[in-house]
């Protein structure tokens, strides 16, 4: 008798496996996220020869250097990824449908050509007259690449082992397949294997390899959750696909810190660095309108001034309705309860609206204070100074507490004319002498304190 076809069930989430389907995952503790696939065939290595293994290397033996790194040419990007890119490493892009992630490495790849780096571009959604146009708005191209319209994995492997580029790009990782593995293009299963055949490929033969990645819904990379934990770098293209803003935020990176973000602006040559985001966070912004406070917050190593916005009117039902963009809707309940409770304001019968404007998306706890300030403006209907800067976060008592890199804060403030600081009067001992004399520093302990100097 033939054997019957064996299959596996695993979490999509943590990709912990099972000979049989579960309601929960006795790993991460999650329902309903088992999946089942056919099991993969074992002996299938990518790199197999017949070397013999290699020897452990002592630690003091080693040497890294700056030489490891590959400058891009976008110095938005090398600053995300931490200074280059690091030889061997697998590089995850995730990111919305038509968000730009295919120009940016398209884009990179220009950069790279011209300092005579070897490139092999495979792209198993679009066709080679497709990426020869969007080429051709990016402008002129002093060197070839090398374009492959495939996605079988075997032939890429095959190529890859024979051209030995210096740099890879993969368009997407859900179009791969591989024969042997009975499923899909673009099933959890195929997507897992074929990440690992770029690993190996990766780590193997000392190639850098960039892997485009779809997004679900809910704004994760479509496919096992261990997909991420597989790769050196995680990085997610980020923005309203209808504005012309983008953020390329690091959000794993074995080589470098994490959350350091860079900012592009779409044009319709490609995409352009923004080397001044608090400047372009600004534009536009009211000069004299309620419920408009400017506040700080650190992304990685650079802080960022942007605007917090509120709206607060009277509700014309019985359940008041509150409604956050950008950050954290619980925070924003929690914070208008310390307002009830600790300062005396009533506004449990009132609609609340907070926006953070240009469609960042913060948690940080440093934009307490300025929510805070926002929602008292706009429901007394008072302005703010458009030259002050509100940051700190907010306790359950009605405490202001301190925040990290207070200075930094301040001198971003200074370097945008700003001439009044309001922050936690803990942060005040982190502040040099200079900073002092350039603004007015007003340290606060509670909001209470904080509203009467606004």
């Amino acid at each position: 008798m033939a054997k019957k076809n064996v299959s596996i069930f695993y979490c999509v989430e943590c990709g912990y496996e099972s000979g049989k389907w579960l309601g929960q995952c006795p790993a991460c503790k999650k329902w309903n996220t088992f999946e089942d696939a056919p099991a993969v065939k074992k002996g299938n290595s990518i790199l197999r020869n017949d070397k013999t293994a290699e020897r452990p290397s002592l630690l003091s033996a080693i040497s890294v250097g700056e030489s490891d790194r590959i400058k891009t040419g976008i110095n938005e990007m090398d600053r995300v990824l931490g200074g280059g890119i690091v030889r061997g490493s697998l590089i995850l892009v995730g990111g919305d449908p038509g968000i730009g992630k295919s120009t940016l490495l398209l884009q990179m790849c220009k950069s790279l050509s011209d300092k005579d780096k070897k490139i092999l571009y495979v792209s198993g959604e679009e066709s080679l007259k497709q990426i020869k146009l969007r080429a051709d708005r990016l402008g002129k191209f002093n060197n070839d690449i090398s374009l492959l319209c495939d996605t079988d994995l075997e032939n890429i492997e095959a190529c890859i082992k024979k051209d030995m580029p210096e740099i890879v790009i993969i368009d997407s990782i859900q179009t791969m397949y591989r024969n042997d593995v009975g499923s899909a293009p673009g099933s959890v299963s195929q997507v897992r294997e074929s990440t690992n055949t770029f690993l190996q490929l990766a780590k193997g033969l000392q190639i850098t390899i960039f892997v485009v990645g779809h997004v679900t819904k809910e704004g994760v990379v479509a496919g096992p959750r261990v997909l991420e934990h597989m790769v050196d770098t995680v990085l997610y293209f980020e923005g309203d696909r209808h504005a012309s803003y983008r953020i390329l935020r690091g959000v794993k990176n074995r080589f470098g810190s994490t959350n350091e973000i860079g900012v592009f602006e779409m044009r319709g040559t490609g995409l352009a660095e923004v080397a001044n985001p608090s400047e372009y966070m600004l534009k536009g912004r009211p000069e004299d309108g309620s419920g408009s406070v400017i506040t700080c917050s650190i992304e990685g190593t650079r802080p960022v001034l942007i605007e917090i916005q509120a709206l607060v009117c009277r509700t014309n039902f019985g359940l008041p309705r509150r409604t956050a963009a950008g950050t954290d809707y619980n925070r924003v309940n929690l914070l208008m309860a310390v307002l009830e409770k600790r300062v005396g304001i009533h506004i449990n019968d009132c609609d609340a609206y907070v926006n953070i404007a240009g469609g960042m998306k913060l948690n940080e706890p440093a934009l307490d204070l300025a929510i805070v300030t926002a929602v008292v403006t706009s429901f007394r209907d008072k302005a703010v100074s458009p030259d002050t800067l509100v940051f700190g976060e907010v306790g359950l008592s009605g405490e202001v507490r301190a925040v990290s890199m207070a200075k930094e804060r301040v001198n971003e403030a200074v370097k945008m004319g700003f001439k009044k600081c309001i922050l936690p009067k803990v942060s005040m001992d982190s502040l040099e002498k200079e900073q002092r004399e350039k603004m007015e520093i007003i340290g606060v302990s509670n909001v209470r304190e904080a509203l009467e100097y606004i």
